[in-house]
């Protein structure tokens, strides 16, 4: 298990080393494409908006499910 283990950080610490040249910011992104920086910041915000609609969602669907799981609780101890 020791081994397993040590060549499992390893393998984390080598990938960490070679993605760290990548780390330049994002807007440099839409240059390649020919536009500014303002291309890819729309981007990112439209990118962020539809995961917070999609955890606002679920977080809904989970409340609707733990209502109707006490529903059925309570009518089988009735």
């Amino acid at each position: 298990m020791k081994g397993a283990a040590m060549t499992r950080k390893l393998f984390t610490l080598t990938l960490l080393l070679l993605a760290a040249p990548a780390s330049a910011h994002v807007g440099h992104v839409g240059e390649y494409a020919g536009h500014d920086h303002w291309v890819a910041g729309a981007a990112l915000g439209a990118a962020l908006a539809v995961s917070i609609w999609g955890v606002l969602k679920g977080k809904k669907r989970k409340d609707q499910t733990e209502v109707e799981a006490q529903d059925d609780t309570e009518e089988e101890t009735a």
